[in-house]
């Protein structure tokens, strides 16, 4: 008996209303459909309002129609040599080993440290790692070893029809066949 007037009491408090009314309550964050009274000669229209998603901030991502997330461009590549303009290793120097288009970061090798607590097997204890954190594409800036000056990238087109990124600054051409074959056999080292 006890456990039928509780359950009488919960289906009670949740006010689903009927057909004809207008609903805007909600049941775990989704909307309910909505039905509009039938007007005299007209048919009866329901119309459903989309569902509203509770994402975090941090989680919200642009995406394509097909659900996608929209990928952004960037001016670094893998392999590149950067120098952060901003933030709390401004003016370090570094390799990019990863790119993440999706929100459009980069890890620079052994620059802005975090560490990683990994939980323990019974093989092995847990442990504290340092791992590389995530930074911003707009706050690297490609760098010039040879000149030790950090300039804007450049498109140019080479005399056999290749097109290669070259520093702005110093005309230094960035992209190289050499290159790309170092970054492509460590990449299957991996």
């Amino acid at each position: 008996m006890a456990g039928m007037a509780a359950l009488q009491g919960a289906m009670a408090s949740l006010s689903i209303s009927s057909p004809g009314a207008a609903s805007t309550s909600s049941f775990w964050g989704n909307r309910l459909a909505t039905y509009s009274v039938p007007q005299p000669g007209i048919r009866f229209v329901v119309k459903i309002c989309p569902i509203e998603m509770r994402l975090k901030r941090w989680e919200r991502k642009k995406c394509k129609p097909n659900s996608l997330p929209v990928l952004h461009k960037m001016h670094v590549r893998i392999g590149d040599t950067v120098q952060v303009i901003a933030g709390r290793e401004k003016g370090k120097v570094g390799e990019v080993i990863r790119l993440f288009k999706h929100n459009s970061t980069v890890l620079v090798k052994d620059l802005n440290m975090k560490s990683k607590h990994k939980k323990g097997t019974e093989d092995e204890p847990g442990e504290i790692v340092m791992i590389e954190g995530p930074i911003h594409s707009s706050n690297v800036m490609l760098y010039s070893k040879e000149k030790n000056v950090t300039s804007r990238v450049g498109h140019k087109f080479l005399e056999d029809g290749t097109k290669v990124r070259y520093l702005v600054k110093t005309g230094e051409v960035i992209d190289s066949v050499e290159k790309w074959l170092k970054v492509f056999k460590e990449g299957n080292s991996e």
